[in-house]
């Protein structure tokens, strides 16, 4: 597998299947496995060429513990080290719950490289795992409770495979990562100019389902796709749900 070295960051990356270029990128806590596991990269690979990077501090990528590893620029530098490193120019890029806001960073540092967006489980503002007042971010103690609290997060939609590599992870590289989120601007300031087709989805039980909403009515023609009754980790853990519906988007615009 292809690993890329990104302002000292060394991040790995997998490519399957020809056609147009797309990227997957996961979310926070995961990996590109899921991408497999789920059954997304099948259903994809057919008819692009896709590739699958882990995102800094996840998966076989380097895994800093300095929050200012884990900037916006940063994630987009990774990126378009990754697009160079594959030989591509302009990529379709789908990125889920933090591979989102990646998705904005890219918007915001590198609009050139985007031939277009999917974005699911984000928002230009917002979290799906909001913190109540008074008490510290959800997200940050439960990794400080160790890997069987995050397992539970999954629930059903946990698997063995994914336990593993909850297991494997790096909670301090993680931590790290959600500390530096907490304190990144927005990205409503950029929603307005982008320029490139844009679907957003999200499951209208996840509280990132409004703010994720609002910014597709920001961008100029995206559309948003709310899938009824289901919460953060279903959506990413169902590819039945949406995958189709990508797929007819990227047969019409890509």
């Amino acid at each position: 597998m292809p690993r890329v070295a990104s302002n000292g960051i060394s991040i790995e990356y997998r490519v399957e299947g020809d056609g147009p270029p797309l990227i997957l990128q996961h979310g926070f806590i995961d990996s590109s496995e899921s991408w497999y596991e789920l059954g997304y990269v099948d259903g994809l690979k057919a008819k692009h060429r896709v590739i699958l990077p882990d995102t800094r501090g996840h998966g076989r990528s380097d895994k800093p513990h300095d929050p200012r590893a884990y900037t916006p620029e940063l994630f987009a530098t990774d990126i378009i080290t990754v697009l160079d490193d594959a030989g591509v120019g302009k990529v379709f890029f789908w990125g889920y719950s933090q591979g989102g806001t990646i998705a904005l960073a890219m918007a915001k540092y590198a609009a050139e490289r985007l031939a277009g967006l999917v974005i699911g489980g984000a928002a230009a503002a917002g979290s799906a795992y909001p913190s109540e007042p008074g008490k510290g971010d959800p997200l940050i103690d439960v990794l400080r409770r160790g890997p069987g609290e995050v397992m539970k997060a999954f629930g059903e939609w946990l698997t063995p495979a994914l336990e593993e590599r909850l297991r494997a992870n790096d909670a301090a590289a993680l931590i790290a990562c959600r500390e530096q989120r907490l304190v990144t601007p927005s990205y409503s300031d950029i929603v307005g100019k982008i320029a490139v087709p844009t679907l957003m989805y999200a499951g209208n039980a996840d509280p990132i389902h409004e703010p994720a909403r609002q910014t597709a009515s920001q961008i100029p023609g995206a559309r948003f796709i709310s899938l009824p009754g289901q919460g953060h980790i279903a959506v990413r853990s169902q590819p039945d749900l949406i995958l189709p519906q990508v797929r007819k988007f990227l047969e019409e615009v890509y």
